[in-house]
């Protein structure tokens, strides 16, 4: 058992280590209800800078497209990572398959944006929000199939046999056994695309060509942030904080059924 004293400096150790992570964002939160213009003197409360967030075009538009972008980005990177969760289930374990699935979450994603703007220079392709919905999906892809092999890693493979013996078909059996088991793990897998496609930067900017009719959230906010912290950035950035926050807690508790 550890001595009362040294019990206290590692929590003070905590608190510190906690405060260093949380503090700047707290004090974001707090000056996003600053009455002032001033970006950090405290004049006041005030939700004067929500209702210009709420009122300013190009941040609708931006979110607008970064709605669209997320939402396909995220039903293509579902289904497919999905599926590549389950072919992979099916193979013989390799350690090579799996560091080729997930290189794109673990290289930088400066790299993956040069890619993905190189692939599509190569193609010809014209960038725009389809481009950068693509370039999620290549991003996200890898995300959903660790969620769900996840939940495959626990799933009893003897009621697909005993379904089959049975007389069902393979897509029947899929529809009405393997996919309501391992429901919640894509659940969970499709928010957390959401969540990072909602807050992608680099690889968006990159991919996104010219024009604001391409200009999402994130790339919006970084518009903004050049001509120097304001409180309306600071209510943008406490709104993008608090959704994507919402999105990861549901997450979580989706996928809590995961491991037994």
């Amino acid at each position: 058992m550890r001595h009362p004293i040294e019990r206290r400096l590692l929590a003070g150790h905590l608190g510190l280590v906690y405060l260093f992570l949380y503090g700047p964002i707290l004090v974001l939160i707090v000056l996003s209800f600053n009455k002032s213009g001033l970006p950090t003197a405290w004049t006041g409360f005030s939700l004067e800078w929500y209702g210009r967030m709420l009122r300013n075009q190009a941040i609708l538009s931006s979110v607008g497209n970064t709605l669209i972008v997320a939402s396909v980005s995220t039903l293509i990177a579902t289904s497919i990572g999905t599926l590549l969760a389950l072919g992979i289930d099916r193979l013989r374990p390799s350690a090579l398959l799996e560091g080729i699935v997930f290189v794109p979450m673990i290289i930088p994603d400066i790299v993956l944006a040069i890619a993905l703007l190189s692939f599509f220079t190569l193609l010809n392709v014209t960038l725009g929000l389809h481009s950068i919905i693509l370039s999620h999906a290549v991003f996200n892809i890898a995300f959903v199939c660790a969620v769900v092999r996840t939940r495959l890693r626990h799933f009893d493979k003897s009621i697909i046999e005993a379904s089959i013996d049975l007389g069902a078909s393979e897509f029947r059996t899929f529809r009405r056994i393997t996919l309501p088991v391992i429901f919640p793990g894509v659940l969970a897998g499709a928010l957390l695309a959401f969540t990072l496609s909602v807050d992608e930067f680099i690889i968006a900017y990159f991919t996104s060509g010219a024009g604001s009719a391409s200009t999402t959230f994130p790339m919006q906010i970084y518009a903004m942030i050049r001509f120097g912290v304001t409180p309306e950035i600071n209510a943008v950035a406490t709104f993008v904080l608090g959704f994507s926050f919402l999105l990861i807690l549901l997450s979580q508790r989706l996928n809590r059924g995961v491991t037994p």
